[in-house]
């Protein structure tokens, strides 16, 4: 198999998802979803990756990181944390076969209210699926670690979320996390928006065309979109999940 090319740039915040194999739904069990973000928890501490949010869904993971320039931190992650699960999962099972989509994707986001609505995004997923009606109801996600930190195994960067957030202490972070949620249930509309799951960057108009010169030859094709202060640089014409016509900035977590 092909190494996919890179397109991470360091310093940046990355909303990363990964579905698994054709869509099923292999982590219908909480066991499985648990032991996803227990083996997330051993990855932070082997390789120090900065976790701002997560969500594990039936089907696809959500992960919100900050890549403070650590060399392969984030794809090692990846590895680590997908590899284990399918291979637990298989060996209960008595499976053979792909747990994972070969691919995962990565979207950079800028940290300011672009950042806030993003993370809003990644807690909403069960609420626009129609499986609860408030994140606190669905026990693996991100929402419930930031309104009730762990005193053990917790998986979130509490500093650098708040740093990237300017919230001086966990309180403040818990009071404003929750009214981010509590004011966009009412006008979630339960579509997914693709800008945070298929392009390669979502932000202010000069960070996408920062970012976009950042990439250079990698960026060639690829389009600058948006209207007021919602800009984001769109991936070749392709559908996220597809794996017979793969996003650009999609890579194989198996390298």
């Amino acid at each position: 198999m092909a190494r996919a090319k890179r397109h991470y740039l360091s310093g940046h915040v990355w909303h990363i998802t990964h579905r698994c194999h054709k869509r099923e739904f292999l982590l219908k069990f909480a066991r499985d979803r648990r032991r996803w973000i227990e083996w997330l928890f051993q990855a932070k501490k082997r390789y120090g990756l900065n976790i701002l949010n997560y969500m594990v869904t039936s089907n696809h993971v959500h992960l919100l990181v900050f890549d403070n320039d650590g060399k392969n931190v984030i794809p090692d992650t990846i590895k680590l944390t997908a590899g284990r699960v399918a291979q637990e999962y298989n060996n209960r099972k008595g499976r053979k076969g792909a747990f994972w989509e070969d691919r995962y994707h990565a979207t950079a986001v800028e940290t300011n209210h672009h950042l806030i609505r993003c993370i809003t995004y990644i807690d909403l997923n069960m609420v626009r699926a129609g499986v609860v009606n408030h994140p606190s109801e669905w026990e693996c996600c991100g929402y419930n670690e930031v309104q009730n930190p762990k005193a053990r195994k917790g998986v979130i960067d509490f500093s650098t979320l708040m740093n990237l957030l300017d919230i001086e202490n966990v309180d403040h972070l818990k009071e404003t996390h929750h009214k981010w949620v509590d004011s966009a249930i009412p006008a979630e509309n339960h579509n997914r928006e693709s800008k945070w799951t298929q392009s390669i960057a979502v932000g202010s108009k000069s960070f996408v065309e920062n970012i976009k010169e950042g990439l250079g030859f990698r960026a060639k094709g690829r389009k600058v979109i948006g209207s007021d202060d919602m800009f984001e640089l769109r991936e070749n014409p392709a559908v996220y999940g597809n794996t017979s016509d793969v996003s650009d900035n999609a890579f194989f977590w198996d390298q």
